[in-house]
């Protein structure tokens, strides 16, 4: 892969240029991350519905509560980093 390659940008309509770099590196980095805090949901709300007995229709509960946790810390997680890897310039 050359150097031009890898500094591409676009000019969209609106006059800035979208820098392909930044946003490959934060799509890359939230679906890593992405999967660790979802699996980590599910791993907790799995751990703590069998640690206390809870039936099924409450271990779901727990899961779409967690899940709910996890989205809020992605879209923070992709904010900050559209502030440090920003897509257009």
């Amino acid at each position: 892969m050359n150097a031009q390659a890898t500094t591409k940008t676009t000019t969209p309509a609106g006059g800035n240029r979208i820098v392909w770099i930044n946003v490959v590196t934060v799509v890359s980095a939230a679906i890593l991350i992405g999967a660790e805090v979802f699996g980590a949901a599910f791993a907790g709300s799995w751990a703590i519905a069998n640690l206390f007995g809870l039936g099924e229709t409450a271990a779901r509960i727990i899961d779409v509560a967690f899940l709910a946790v996890g989205a809020v810390i992605m879209y923070k997680f992709i904010q900050f980093a559209r502030k440090v890897e920003p897509f257009s310039r």
